[in-house]
């Protein structure tokens, strides 16, 4: 039976229609934009009423196209909601929006639950982990970074950090292009809460790396002309890599960054940095050299979590 599933992030909304049988997704069509729902969340602690139009605007195209296309998924589509909704006060005028716009009703997520859920998602597309050793979910969003560790599909700890590339991009990188003050005063702030984090460095014995900080950069690394998961899936990034394009987009304007990389960076240019400074810091962090990418992520684990 297909299914469908709308991610809403504090960067992206991103839809998935697939099938699930037997712990197993098969994609058969997904879609992606960037309207930046946590735009000034940080600072405000609400979500404005552009960013909540711009959301808007991308479900009912999503409620439109699943009508069209795919009429037995659209009333029982699961919508899930993340960081910056829950962050917001006005999170539930929000939600109740959603539901008298388009009939759907919002799962907003913990983040245990995000964590959980990311890392069923993280793993349904990969073949390459070693079941038998611990396997950690790195999941750099807008607004919030989780990490969930665990063995063979079963989670074992999870966490959740106040840092995303739009959160840091707002807080640290407030030039176009960023100064080399406000790159170290992000790298040093990324430092300190790894530092507080509980967890020992060196203790990850694999690391997957999920969303879209990770998998635009793959995408430029894999020198791809299209978006396709399949080769995506699995593929390894370098630190040594990351850190060249640390360098190459803090000399470079957002506007710039996304005329060299229109295809993985359109609505990007902007945060792509500080989310690559966060990959970078923890994988120094935890002593790790590559990152193992996976395209997966809440919309499929909600639907292995609802339909498996």
């Amino acid at each position: 039976m297909i299914r469908s599933s709308i991610d809403i992030g504090t960067n992206s909304v991103l839809l998935l229609v697939a099938t699930v049988q037997n712990g197993k997704i098969e994609t058969v069509h997904e879609e992606q934009r960037i309207p930046r729902l946590g735009q000034g969340v940080d600072s405000d602690g609400r979500l404005s009423e552009e960013a909540v139009q711009r959301v808007m605007n991308v479900l009912n195209d999503y409620k439109k196209l699943l009508q069209e296309s795919y009429p037995e998924t659209s009333k029982e589509t699961l919508v899930t909601a993340t960081s910056a909704v829950r962050d917001a006060e006005n999170r539930d005028e929000f939600i109740e929006r959603i539901r008298q716009e388009t009939g759907w009703k919002v799962m907003l997520l913990s983040g245990a639950e995000e964590a959980q859920v990311t890392f069923l998602g993280a793993l349904s597309g990969l073949n390459e982990t070693n079941r038998d050793s611990t396997v950690s979910v790195l999941d750099i969003g807008g607004g919030s970074t989780e990490i969930a560790s665990g063995k063979s599909e079963v989670l074992d700890q999870w966490d959740s950090l106040n840092m995303g590339s739009v959160r840091f991009t707002e807080r640290f990188l407030k030039s176009d292009p960023p100064g080399r003050n406000q790159i170290d005063a992000a790298r040093a702030e990324v430092k300190k809460m790894l530092h507080d984090w509980q967890h020992e460095p060196g203790s990850v014995e694999q690391l997957v790396g999920v969303a879209g900080t990770v998998t635009s950069v793959a995408g430029i690394d894999l020198g791809l002309d299209k978006y396709d998961p399949d080769v995506i899936n699995g593929h390894r990034l370098s630190r040594e890599f990351i850190e060249e394009k640390i360098d190459e987009f803090s000399s470079k304007s957002s506007s710039q960054i996304e005329e060299s990389y229109p295809l993985f960076l359109k609505g990007r240019g902007d945060v792509i940095t500080a989310g690559l400074i966060i990959l970078s810091e923890f994988m120094k962090h935890c002593n790790i050299e590559s990152v193992m990418v996976s395209t997966g992520g809440i919309r499929h684990g909600i639907l292995m979590k609802t339909y498996s």
